[in-house]
């Protein structure tokens, strides 16, 4: 039998409280990209700040215990991708709620650089250098310094609000 709800969701007032806050807040969903070779990692992540400055910063919420908190500091570098609406699938898969048989990057057109693997079919994305890393709460914030960026004329971008992916749309 399908079921109509996610069978392993606590009642709702079981939920963690700001757990349920943060799903209000709509926030721009990313691939987080690191490594090289058979050492690399990805990540979906949406919790993530833009700090303008020179150097500007980026600051990733990021779970202690995942491979990308790891290979990132080792590595010294990430790449965040943007990802459109048309990404999803993409998305669920380096959130690790899709199976990818043969891996993450599997069947992916994939660029290495000097930052980490570069996912070639999002398009915009900013190359980073691994600042610090800190454990605050249940998570860590990651923070990089922006080497450099490329965008395109992204109008449909995805976003995450209520535990699912939404369409943001056009102007």
């Amino acid at each position: 039998m399908i079921h109509s709800e996610h069978p392993f969701q606590p009642d709702p007032a079981d939920r963690e409280q700001a757990r349920r806050f943060r799903g209000r807040l709509a926030a721009g969903v990313t691939i987080v990209t690191a490594g090289s070779g058979s050492g690399r990692a990805g990540l979906t992540v949406s919790s993530l700040l833009v700090v303008q400055g020179e150097p500007a910063e980026v600051h990733l919420v990021v779970g202690p215990t995942t491979d990308l908190w790891d290979i990132a500091a080792e590595s010294g570098h990430f790449v965040i991708h943007i990802c459109r609406y048309e990404d999803r699938q993409v998305a669920e898969v380096f959130a690790g709620l899709s199976p990818s048989p043969g891996g993450l990057f599997a069947g992916m057109a994939v660029q290495e650089s000097q930052w980490g693997p570069v996912l070639t079919e999002l398009p915009d994305r900013a190359f980073c250098r691994f600042e610090s890393r800190d454990e605050v709460g249940w998570s860590g914030v990651v923070v990089g310094l922006i080497d450099g960026v490329e965008v395109s004329d992204l109008d449909d971008p995805m976003v995450h609000f209520r535990s699912g992916y939404r369409r943001l749309g056009t102007r």
